[in-house]
């Protein structure tokens, strides 16, 4: 079978951003992470193979000079020393152990220094989501040309009703054409047809690279997992806000607050960071509902929100967004991340429901065990981990 990821930048921005702050403060911890199929999906016979000979495949993908330069011009933020890390890293399959049952479920678990397993995440998800349309044959149903035409059109609508907006959808892209489909098809229409809103461009490092766009992205929820895990959830989002702002001295500055709820993020975000911070995501729970929230709490600290930018990324279509936009433009500076809704929208063709989180660290190699962490945000339906952790958080966070 071809190889599915050819290009080291073929990742989302956030992967990259994410490992050089966690060189930066935590060069020693090591992480697992765990995937997990929301729709309990029944694999093809031979998957797990079929996706460990993919894994083995990243180990000839290097960075080269042109992506490097790239970054460098694009992503001023990234100190150099970062630069000569990429150089040297190289993928190893031992990283990554992947099963199938019997029942054809998928099993995958990756476990490693977090400095290195950090930049697997996206690449896995994206071998995992293309490789089963491969095998189950859907992939052969795909027609590019009418996906082109109607990603041209959703960009119109958008642009039309002045929406600022990005495309996120690598992680369950329907296939790496599809994704390159949809960001030509959109920077072509926003170049011949300028309006009020802006197709501004796409989380993937590659695309943004030949398509000369911006890569969008800042960080993950990972980050506050990790450190719930290694010091408790309370605090978490203040001393990722802390590790944060030490590596990016006030760049990057949109902070993904739902890891744990909006209450106890609210409590650790103190005037100091609201002023730093550009801005905030809104990643899970009732838009509306989060927005009122925010601009609640930087009026609370005389801060005027109409100078501040949320990026809503919540499992957007371009319906959802024009009616954030309508609501949210007064209010905020709003934008926004649309995903699967772009890169994996075909007709006939279901979109996989796939994440991979981590779910377990330790602060050094030298510790005897790991701590268990997990994720909670503002959807139950979203809460990762082992359900006897995320009780203990729910606890811990006076949430039960």
């Amino acid at each position: 079978m071809r190889q599915i990821i050819t290009h080291f930048t073929d990742d989302d921005l956030y992967k990259f951003t994410m490992c050089c702050a966690v060189i930066d403060n935590f060069p020693r911890t090591r992480v697992r992470y765990k995937f997990t199929d929301r729709d309990d999906t029944v694999y093809p016979p031979g998957f797990a193979d079929a996706l460990s000979e993919q894994i083995a495949l990243l180990e000839n993908v290097v960075i080269t000079e042109e992506e490097i330069a790239f970054m460098r011009r694009r992503c001023t933020f990234i100190p150099e020393w970062f630069y000569s890390f990429l150089k040297g890293f190289r993928y190893d399959r031992r990283w990554v152990t992947a099963r199938q049952g019997t029942d054809g479920r998928l099993s995958v678990e990756i476990e490693g220094s977090w400095s290195n397993v950090i930049l697997l995440e996206v690449k896995l998800l994206a071998i995992i989501s293309e490789l089963f349309y491969i095998m189950t044959g859907q992939a052969d149903s795909l027609d590019y040309d009418s996906y082109a035409e109607m990603s041209a059109g959703k960009a119109a609508r958008l642009i039309e009703a002045g929406c600022t907006f990005s495309e996120f959808g690598t992680r369950r892209r329907a296939s790496f054409k599809a994704q390159d489909t949809v960001i030509r098809a959109m920077k072509e229409y926003d170049t011949a047809h300028p309006g009020s809103g802006r197709f501004m461009g796409t989380s993937n490092v590659y695309f943004a690279m030949k398509y000369d766009l911006l890569p969008i992205g800042t960080m993950a929820h990972e980050l506050i997992c990790a450190l719930a895990g290694m010091y408790g959830p309370l605090m978490a989002n203040h001393l990722a806000m802390k590790a944060w702002s030490d590596t990016y001295r006030g760049a990057l500055g949109t902070f993904l607050y739902d890891t744990y709820g909006w209450r106890i993020f609210s409590l650790n975000f103190s005037e100091d960071y609201a002023n730093m911070f550009k801005g905030l995501r809104v990643d899970s729970g009732d838009n509306f509902r989060q927005l009122d929230l925010i601009v609640e709490k930087y009026r609370s600290l005389n801060i005027n929100p109409a100078t501040k930018q949320v990026v809503f990324s919540n499992a957007l279509d371009v319906d959802h967004a024009i009616e954030i936009n309508k609501y949210a433009k007064d209010k905020c500076i709003p934008s926004f991340g649309i995903g699967t809704h772009f890169t994996n929208n075909f007709p006939g063709i279901r979109p996989m429901n796939i994440v991979i989180k981590l779910v377990a660290v330790k602060i050094t190699e030298s510790w005897p065990f790991y701590s268990n962490t997990c994720k909670l945000s503002e959807d139950h339906g979203k809460y990762s981990g082992d359900p006897a952790v995320v009780e203990r958080f729910l606890q811990a966070l006076h949430l039960k």
